[in-house]
């Protein structure tokens, strides 16, 4: 398992960005817009990991920016941890096995979303690519929120 990112909603980009990499002193690496979904993710990592970062060894903060507007309240600002694992389908059973609710299954062998017992989201990535659709993975609902 290797840890990739730590997700942060902001309401506002331009400002956002200016405390994170002006202020705070971290750089960009990668930003991605997606049209239909209507969102922006941009990636950040510490000065000293820039170079570890554009090989994809380093960990992020992903900046996620909802271009419809929206009041986070709650702690909803804090998307979620994220982690890549060898096999998501053992990860996911194991995690059943031990009582934890697999709230989105990783129906398309690639991600999956947990919730650890204080509610943080967690987000699991499977290594190398995605495995083959498989059940009871394939078929199975989403329950609750991620």
């Amino acid at each position: 398992m290797r840890y990739l990112h730590t997700m942060v909603r902001v309401k506002e980009l331009e400002p956002s960005l200016r405390f994170y990499c002006d202020l705070l002193g971290l750089k960009e690496v990668r930003r991605i817009e997606n049209q239909g979904g209507r969102f922006t993710l941009v990636f950040l990592c510490a000065p000293d990991d820039v170079e570890r970062a554009q090989k994809d060894q380093a960990p992020l903060v992903e900046l996620t920016y909802n271009w419809d507007s929206e009041d986070y309240k709650g702690g909803r600002n804090f998307g979620h941890l994220a982690y890549r694992v060898e096999n998501i389908y053992e990860t996911c059973q194991r995690l059943m096995d031990g009582g934890v609710t697999i709230n989105r299954p990783p129906r398309d062998g690639h991600m999956a979303f947990v919730r650890s017992p204080d509610g943080i989201s967690v987000e699991l990535l499977q290594a190398g690519g995605s495995l083959p659709a498989a059940e009871p993975w394939a078929s199975m609902p989403n329950t609750g929120q991620w």
